[in-house]
Formats: C-alpha cells, sequence, structure tokens
C-alpha cells in the first residue's frame, strides 16, 4: 500500500512538472489575443484523457485485485483447502494474526505468511 501511494505521488509529480515544461515551450502570444486561452487548453486535454486512461486501465483494476486479496486472507479459516504463492497445496491447520500452518499431503506441516495464500480452492 505505502508503494503504490509513493508511486502515485510521483507520478502526479511527474505529471505537474511536464505541465509546466510544456508550458514554458509554448510560445507566448500577445496577452490580449483570443487564441492565448484555447492554446493552454489544447496542451491540458490530452493530458487529462492520458492520466484518466492510465487511471482506468492500470490504477483501479490494480486496487479492485488488492481488494479482493485482503478479503481472501480475511476470510481464511481452520479446513480450507488453499494453494500458496509458491504453488504448495495444503489444507489449513490453525491461524493466527499474521501467518498460517497448512498441512500437506504427505502430512507435514508447513507455517506461511497469510498473505502468501493466493487461491481458496473449493472443498
Amino acid at each position: 500500500m505505502k508503494k503504490n501511494k509513493i508511486l502515485n505521488l510521483g507520478l502526479i509529480g511527474g505529471l505537474l512538472i511536464s505541465v509546466i515544461f510544456i508550458g514554458g515551450c509554448v510560445p507566448a502570444g500577445e496577452p490580449g489575443a483570443p487564441g492565448a486561452e484555447a492554446s493552454i487548453w489544447t496542451m491540458l486535454i490530452p493530458l487529462i484523457l492520458i492520466v484518466a486512461i492510465f487511471y482506468f486501465l492500470m490504477i483501479r483494476p490494480q486496487r479492485k485485485k488488492q481488494k479482493e486479496h485482503q478479503q481472501l486472507v480475511e476470510e481464511l479459516k481452520r479446513g480450507d483447502k488453499v494453494i500458496t504463492a509458491g504453488g504448495i497445496y495444503g489444507v489449513i491447520e490453525s491461524t493466527s494474526e499474521d501467518s498460517i500452518v497448512i498441512k500437506v499431503e504427505s502430512g507435514t506441516t508447513l507455517r506461511i505468511a497469510r498473505n502468501s495464500v493466493t487461491i481458496k480452492r473449493e472443498r
């Protein structure tokens, strides 16, 4: 979560800086000229569209995926069949706040981080 906030702030800062530099590259017209205000909008509209596309294609789906994973992790309970990020299949033996103990097919138990569970299989 902290990385995403830093990334978002960096992107917003980068966009603001690019707008400032692009604005400085436009030749200045006469102060009272009717086309002076229109040139600012012709620069900002594509930039706003790019930010909107970036949000709807990258940021929003990633947030949705993170919320679904967080809900999956919170709902884990004893007896659930799970698959870990490393591809280990197991059944949950016990849970704690930050880890779970799973039993694998050979009867071995493993303590893993709760966040490493990626899929909850049907019983």
